[in-house]
């Protein structure tokens, strides 16, 4: 019989970072011969029309919520969850009624929806609303499991010993009820003034994830994360979600001279966090290259790093592809976004990791447990002499490179995007 041509609506909110796996999920399901929707920021719209798909402008600029008092507070949370949660509490309460309206507004017609994790207070009620089924994609891990840490707790004492399990499934009921908690006024709100749905209860998350309503995609490596042995059949680890350069794309011609005159330089980028302090940043940056010895290329954009005038031996650039510029890299230094952690680890470098809040911390601590870069530095405590030793072993410790090496090996070998469309049709009954 031939199969059904389906509309999937995919909702994903914040940065580059955040849309980019969700536009490769979508072209995957393009391929798969569905009907796709990217429901998103407006500033994304060309990226994602530019790769064949439809989009749905919605919301604000997420930049502005970084680049304000109230996104830089947010950013200075640290490792805390509780500070953490409440800052994005105070900052999505003035969002979640208008996502939810452009939402709703580019979801008519769907016929099944994934959403992002930030897109859970959304995306949810929407499917709801509509009767179709959903999934939820992340790029960490969000259900309880004694395996291993809530990524928005510090990691568990060795003292804990037997307890540590505990510990661990203790973390992650924490963290999404403290998130529920917190948003749970907003999106009430907002379910009954635009759906018209009634409140969802205090303990609803949890109870959907236990009872295996919600269907998890998750998008990284399962040789960097392993599916938890205590997760139940909706937990799905699929592996990244790659969207690499497209084929006519060209690297600028200074940067290939560059790359050519010396040896494999150090990258560092930090995405889209900012810096109230900039130049500070590029001036720590700068001499812990020399001190390294290292030759380095800058990132800039939102990372933070300034115009400043540069030695010789470093190349400043606002953007440029990670799968062509991170395979010719010594390393990358970089906030620990899931998506520059994924772009490193596949091309099998070390990377030394400077968190600044949320899941990066565990991902720089995960990185180090497997041997792939030195003990990540929190952005509060970072200084010339730890970031320039860092730098000094991730270039030069063979086992480090090694273990880094053989790493990116068994990323390249997998196919995230397929695993997470097999998942699709299988768990939400989407036809092709």
């Amino acid at each position: 019989m031939p199969g059904k041509n389906m509309r999937i609506a995919l909702i994903t909110l914040g940065s580059e970072g955040d849309v980019r796996p969700f536009l490769a999920l979508g072209l995957g399901l393009q391929a798969a011969g569905h009907d796709v929707l990217l429901v998103t920021h407006a500033q994304f719209e060309s990226l994602i029309r530019n790769r064949g798909l439809a989009c749905f402008p919605v919301g604000n600029d997420p930049r502005d919520v970084l680049e304000n008092e109230m996104g830089q507070t947010w950013l200075d949370t640290g490792n805390n969850a509780l500070r953490f949660f409440q800052q994005f509490s105070r900052i999505a309460d003035s969002l979640i009624q208008q996502y939810m309206l452009d939402c709703w507004n580019a979801c008519q017609g769907a016929e099944a929806i994934v959403f992002s994790t930030i897109g859970l207070a959304v995306g949810y009620p929407i499917a709801e609303k509509l009767g179709v089924p959903f999934g939820m994609a992340a790029p960490y891990p969000l259900t309880p499991t004694r395996a291993f840490r809530s990524p928005y707790f510090p990691a568990g004492r060795n003292k804990l010993g037997p307890y540590s399990g505990f510990y661990n499934y203790l973390t992650h009921v924490l963290s999404m009820q403290i998130f529920w908690q917190l948003v749970r006024p907003a999106v009430n709100k907002a379910r009954r003034e635009v759906l018209n749905l009634p409140s969802l209860s205090p303990n609803w998350p949890l109870s959907e994830m236990r009872q295996g309503r919600i269907t998890f995609l998750y998008c990284y490596s399962p040789s960097i994360v392993p599916p938890a042995p205590d997760w139940s059949s909706w937990n799905h680890v699929t592996g990244y979600w790659f969207l690499d350069r497209q084929a006519e794309w060209q690297p600028p011609s200074e940067l290939v001279d560059f790359l050519a005159s010396g040896p494999a330089p150090v990258y560092v980028g930090f995405g889209s966090m900012n810096s109230r302090n900039p130049e500070e940043v590029t001036e720590l940056v700068l001499q812990a290259l020399a001190r390294s010895k290292q030759r380095g290329i800058l990132l800039t954009g939102w990372g933070g790093l300034s115009n400043a005038d540069l030695p010789d031996n470093i190349f400043k650039i606002d953007s440029i592809p990670h799968d062509w510029l991170f395979p010719q890299m010594a390393a990358v230094v970089h906030h620990g976004g899931s998506g520059t952690t994924a772009a490193s680890m596949r091309a099998g470098i070390p990377s030394v990791v400077i968190p600044f809040f949320g899941d990066q911390h565990f991902w720089g601590q995960r990185i180090f447990e497997l041997g792939a870069g030195p003990r990540p530095i929190p952005r509060k405590r970072l200084s010339v002499e730890q970031l320039a030793a860092a730098i000094q072993a991730a270039t030069c410790d063979e086992v480090m490179c090694a273990r880094s090496s053989a790493l990116g090996e068994c990323i390249r070998k997998e196919d995230g995007v397929t695993q997470a469309v097999e998942v699709l049709h299988r768990h939400l009954h989407i036809t092709v």
